[in-house]
């Protein structure tokens, strides 16, 4: 691609060198430096771009984007060209490069704590079951047309979105959905184009703390600058926090909720128990109105519905293709129920810190199990006070918690779960500590009875377990149907 052209749609400042060449990539890791790219000079928090500078033109860079002086004198045929966010230019020469992907498909963004992976998942599966294909990337993978790639962030980088933009555009896809987090918006990895839809789930103090957020107002100021890019912003009208995050909006803006007055609302909730399965039905009202079923528990699931719903009213989307999708979508490692030839009802989800699984539990209570059984372990070489925390709150809240190993990564599981105990005493349930995950799941089953909840919490949709720097495959499901199988 022409430089000129790669460069129309952005700010820049010509410090020397001239823009009449070819460039044959656009690159941001050094590891990937070949001749005749532009190379984005990107500061980390680990590490910054322009200590590899020199080393890119030696490898034949053709242009560097830089945002502070070089420690040398580049050849007079580099291109030098000065920005004021190099995350900003990396997103915008990006869109350029894939010949701006997203202005070819209806873009979707979810943002919020909790809720975007569900939210996602359900769009994707209302628009499918009406016909319309569409891609996704999240947490769990991202998905190009019929391909499935496992993810590595909730939002990748912004070229690798400009890049999935564009495999979805050449897979057929029409639609994308996307969880956008809020380190996603602070590093500009959604910049380079307008979102047809944003959507805001709700927000809860989290994500506060080195390499994340500085404090609550910045985690707030950057989760709301989707609707500062958005066309037309959906928002949960019973979310904290909500009247700041819309604060300088510029897209049209519509609720939905529970509590207060809203576009799109829910009444006369139930929510559905039966051995093998827990669901919630309500009636929808508002702009839209119909009796509603989805096949995930929980208060959160009407709020994720609701949102769903009210995007896809916008997408002219019928009633059929909304509750056949709703009555039949599961999502990996989120509320996930597993099939058992037990009474009870066995289910996986990705609740590893305390809020998450307070935020579970009460859930689960509301539907009135005769028990709730939380097995559950914390990640190695992280903060001891999660591993306390969610000791108190599994202690506190379900009637048997189970301590097992989840990722220790380079520490000793007992040390770890010696502090969950630390935790687990604060309060007066009962508990169990078994290290080995998969005897911690077969004696839950074991244990359970007809009417009894078992959560298997902390793994999700994860697919291994870390150990001393290697991961080995571990999936929960495998391990289930294992116990079952007697193996």
């Amino acid at each position: 691609m022409h430089m000129i052209d790669l460069l129309s749609r952005m700010s820049y400042m010509l410090l020397q060198g001239n823009m009449d060449k070819e460039v044959s990539a656009v690159v941001y890791d050094s590891r990937r430096i070949e001749p005749g790219c532009i190379f984005v000079c990107l500061p980390g928090a680990v590490t910054d771009g322009h200590i590899y500078a020199q080393q890119a033109i030696e490898k034949g860079a053709s242009a560097l984007v830089i945002s502070h002086e070089l420690d040398f004198t580049p050849s007079a045929d580099t291109t030098i060209l000065f920005v004021e966010n190099p995350r900003l230019a990396l997103a915008e020469l990006s869109a350029a490069w894939f010949g701006h992907p997203a202005e070819k498909l209806v873009t979707i963004g979810v943002t919020g704590t909790k809720g975007k992976t569900t939210t996602t998942y359900m769009i994707r599966s209302i628009l499918e079951a009406a016909g319309l294909s569409t891609g996704l990337i999240g947490t769990i993978e991202v998905i190009c047309g019929q391909e499935h790639i496992s993810a590595v962030n909730t939002t990748p980088e912004s070229w690798l979105v400009q890049k999935y933009f564009a495999d979805m555009v050449a897979a057929g896809n029409r639609y994308v959905v996307m969880e956008v987090s809020s380190q996603a918006m602070k590093l500009d990895r959604v910049a380079g184009f307008q979102f047809d839809y944003g959507i805001f789930t709700n927000l809860e103090e989290d994500h506060i703390g080195p390499g994340e957020h500085a404090d609550m107002a910045e985690y707030i100021a950057c989760k709301g600058k989707l609707f500062r890019q958005c066309a037309v912003g959906l928002v949960n009208a019973d979310a904290d926090y909500l009247e700041q995050v819309l604060q300088g909006h510029t897209c049209k803006v519509e609720t939905f909720g529970i509590r207060n007055k809203a576009d799109l609302g829910a009444e006369h909730i139930h929510r559905i128990h039966k051995p093998g399965y827990l669901g919630v039905e309500y009636d929808l009202t508002g702009l839209e109105q119909y009796h509603v079923r989805v096949d995930i528990p929980g208060d959160f699931t009407v709020y994720n519905s609701l949102a769903a719903i009210a995007l896809c009213r916008h997408l002219g989307i019928r009633r059929e293709s909304v509750l056949d999708a709703l009555n039949t979508i599961q999502v990996k490692g989120r509320l996930e129920i597993v099939p058992t030839p037990g009474e009870y009802t066995l289910m996986i989800d990705y609740a590893h810190n305390a809020m998450s699984l307070e935020a579970l539990l009460h859930n689960l209570r509301a539907y009135g199990p005769q028990r709730i059984i939380c097995l559950f372990g914390c990640g190695g070489d992280r903060a001891k006070s999660r591993r306390y925390e969610m000791g108190e709150v599994s202690s506190r809240l379900a009637d048997l918690t189970v301590v097992t190993s989840d990722n220790p990564r380079t520490e000793e599981p007992m040390a770890i779960i010696n502090d969950i105990l630390t935790g687990v005493a604060k309060a007066d349930g009962a508990y169990v500590t078994i290290p080995d995950r998969k005897e911690a799941i077969r004696y839950c089953m074991e244990q359970g009875r007809e009417g009894d909840v078992i959560v298997l919490a902390g793994k999700g949709h994860e697919d291994y377990q870390e150990i001393n720097h290697v991961k080995y495959h571990m999936d929960e499901r495998e391990l289930i149907a294992d116990i079952i199988a007697g193996r």
